[in-house]
């Protein structure tokens, strides 16, 4: 794994063992350049990061320009491993600001947003109920942590159960890359 593009471009990326499965740089370079399409560029956005692994995700956000990312991971393993990939950019001038919170992401979500984010990046275990991703998907809702403008992009297993969109957030598109889909969605604006 590397960082593909931007201020940090080319540096390699830790990886944990185990039971992480990292999103390939294929999907990564894939969904962020949909994300720069739809953007322009990352710079000054507010990213959030579920489920958030070795942090790869994070990191080619704030490579790219993103203010502000905040990760959600609670594997200790992910975490230091995360740790260590945000510790390739600390001594990079013009790098956005980065928290990491060792939570598990439900109980992260139920909590009322600080901040909207601009893009909300989910990447749960391949075998994490289609029900809990539903109820986290409500709970970002519920809880404001999605703006007007926000692109929410969700990696499942392409093989598996295709997520009902909760009243409030409607289907983009759908992507494949080997055994992940990337599923794109956005606020909808209901009727009064």
């Amino acid at each position: 794994m590397r960082i593909i593009a931007g201020m940090a471009k080319g540096r390699n990326l830790f990886s944990p063992e185990g039971g992480t499965r990292p999103t390939s740089d294929r999907a990564r370079e894939a969904i962020f350049s949909t994300l720069e399409s739809e953007y322009g560029s990352l710079e000054d956005l507010q990213f959030l990061d579920l489920f958030a692994g070795s942090g790869a995700m994070s990191v080619e956000a704030l490579s790219r320009g993103a203010a502000v990312v905040h990760l959600v991971e609670k594997d200790e393993k992910a975490v230091r491993v995360a740790r260590a990939n945000l510790a390739l950019l600390e001594n990079l001038t013009g790098v956005g600001s980065a928290t990491l919170f060792t939570s598990s992401v439900g109980k992260f979500v139920e909590q009322e947003a600080n901040i909207s984010y601009d893009v909300i990046f989910l990447d749960p275990p391949y075998d994490y109920p289609i029900s809990e991703i539903e109820k986290i998907l409500e709970s970002l809702l519920r809880k404001n942590y999605l703006k007007k403008s926000s692109t929410l992009a969700l990696e499942l297993n392409a093989k598996g159960p295709k997520p009902s969109w909760p009243l409030g957030l409607r289907e983009l598109k759908v992507r494949k890359y080997g055994a992940a889909s990337i599923y794109y969605a956005e606020l909808e604006e209901l009727p009064s």
